[in-house]
């Protein structure tokens, strides 16, 4: 089984090219939904992140309100936070991992997540793709994504780009790639070349394009 981490800066386009990798077969995982999932009310995270952060954070359901705790931890508590919720997101994605390659010997198994390098993760992983955009095409897809002007979208791209490391240092850590400032079909080729080295190290045959 191989394990394969995802990561790259906010609105690259990591979901949809985890998405095109999930096509070709792959076992795949969001980093993001798994953090969502243990800050549910009753989860151990759950409790330790209202300690630090303030029951402020919360909704009146008791849920956490992402936006209220993003906006405290982007003003200079991101690492605090990092530090909460991190070791209990790689221990999810190690087990599940693990899971996989006992029920698909020659899975391909992929976890995505924008914080992978910063976290430590990608010591976890046999292999690691980054993927780079521009960051007018950031600006644009955060934009789109959240309904946003691109005023609004600029700011906010901007602020998380200083919490993350730059596209660049992530590509030099990377053993794959993918540059996606240009169109899905330019991606997609992208991806298949991956995937078959991937399939490749994996010990599958000759796997299919997908598209």
């Amino acid at each position: 089984m191989l394990k394969v981490g995802l990561t790259g800066g906010v609105a690259s386009g990591k979901s949809t090219v985890l998405e095109m990798f999930a096509r070709r077969g792959a076992h795949t995982l969001r980093a993001d939904e798994v953090a969502h999932e243990l800050m549910r009310p009753g989860q151990p995270v759950y409790e330790r992140v209202v300690e630090h952060f303030g029951r402020d954070i919360l909704n009146e359901d008791g849920t956490i309100a992402r936006p209220r705790l993003a906006q405290k931890a982007f003003a200079g508590r991101v690492e605090e936070l990092n530090a909460l919720v991190h070791p209990a997101v790689i221990d999810y994605q190690d087990r599940w991992a693990d899971g996989v390659g006992q029920r698909e010997p020659k899975a391909i198994a992929i976890v995505e997540a924008a914080l992978m390098i910063e976290a430590g993760a990608h010591g976890h992983m046999d292999r690691l793709i980054a993927v780079t955009s521009s960051f007018e095409a950031k600006v644009e897809r955060f934009a789109r994504r959240t309904n946003s002007t691109r005023e609004q979208s600029r700011a906010e791209v901007e602020r998380r780009m200083r919490v993350q490391l730059p596209d660049e240092r992530k590509a030099e850590l990377a053993d794959y790639v993918i540059e996606n400032s240009g169109t899905v079909a330019d991606a997609e080729e992208q991806v298949e070349k991956i995937w078959q080295e991937l399939a490749a190290l994996a010990g599958r045959s000759r796997q299919t394009n997908a598209t």
